[in-house]
């Protein structure tokens, strides 16, 4: 059964392009599901799964405590397995067919106002090469909206000053520019020209990343996550941070400015609008707010 796994995983990879966090994601999913079939069900083929197993193992995950989101991920994966093995003549039937996902409430993105978007940006310590490389990251995160996989494998060449705008790979290796403000750009060129050859460690093979850690190496997403939680701290923002929210800030700020919806996708790299149209919800959410805290008669 391993051996089908790694076919797959290996798929998703090569013909299908997934970004590397999604096949991890999948790898993960499978693993626990291939687990439970041999050691609970006592199953040693793929073609002898039925519905009730997939039934059986998506409780188990409920006895367990998964949130209706992680089953639902975990469906889709075991969806996407079972239609591979049988397209592969691995199986001779899908067992995953008519198997519903549960039903959940979208939850709005949490987003900070302005007044804490400004707070976040300035509460590096410029007087330092790793402060001054926080102060470019947080500006460029809120000047672009990327993901925060996306801003730690940027490199050198995807940044142009002179023209102002940034080249990003997002889900699927797909390639986007996005224009830089001129706030984040200035802050770009300060880490570039006095910070980052600071961080480079001599003894170290020459590397391409655009933010560095102090050992000279490129910085991850974890300690990205690491610096934002600092930060956060350190502006007095009590709301719960996470590295998506200046995305889900950069968004909101748009449309309520009038940006076009449209333009925002671009922007975020969504394949889908509808993806994009959960921000139109948000800025609707805040106009209420708004209006019930100003208003005389609200």
């Amino acid at each position: 059964m391993e051996h089908e796994l790694k076919d797959f995983l290996h798929y998703l990879t090569v013909e299908r392009n997934l970004a590397k966090n999604t096949i991890v994601s999948y790898e993960r999913d499978l693993k626990k599901y291939a687990h439970y079939l041999r050691h609970v069900e006592q199953i040693q083929s793929w073609n002898d799964v039925s519905r009730l197993h997939i039934m059986q193992f998506l409780k188990f995950l409920k006895e367990k405590g998964s949130s209706p989101k992680t089953i639902a991920r975990h469906i889709a994966s075991i969806r996407s397995f079972h239609q591979f093995l049988l397209r592969e003549k691995i199986a001779d039937q899908d067992p995953s067919v008519h198997i519903e996902s549960p039903q959940m409430e979208r939850t709005l993105p949490k987003v900070l106002s302005l007044e804490e978007v400004e707070a976040l940006l300035e509460a590096p310590k410029t007087n330092t090469p790793i402060g001054i490389r926080d102060k470019a990251m947080i500006e460029l995160l809120y000047a672009t909206g990327m993901r925060v996989s996306e801003l730690v494998n940027l490199n050198l060449s995807d940044v142009h000053l002179t023209m102002g705008f940034v080249r990003c790979y997002g889900k699927g290796n797909k390639e986007r520019i996005v224009p830089i403000g001129s706030m984040a750009l200035d802050a770009l060129k300060a880490y570039l020209e006095t910070a980052r050859p600071k961080l480079i460690n001599p003894k170290k093979r020459a590397t391409d990343a655009l933010f560095l850690n102090h050992y000279g190496d490129r910085l991850t997403r974890q300690g990205f996550w690491k610096i934002l939680k600092k930060l956060a701290k350190e502006a007095n923002i009590e709301k719960e941070l996470t590295p998506h929210t200046l995305r889900h800030s950069f968004a909101t700020h748009l449309l309520e400015n009038g940006a076009d919806l449209r333009a925002v996708q671009e922007l975020l790299g969504h394949a889908d609008i509808s993806t994009t149209q959960i921000y139109t919800h948000v800025t609707k959410t805040r106009l209420k707010d708004v209006y019930k805290q100003f208003h005389p008669r609200a």
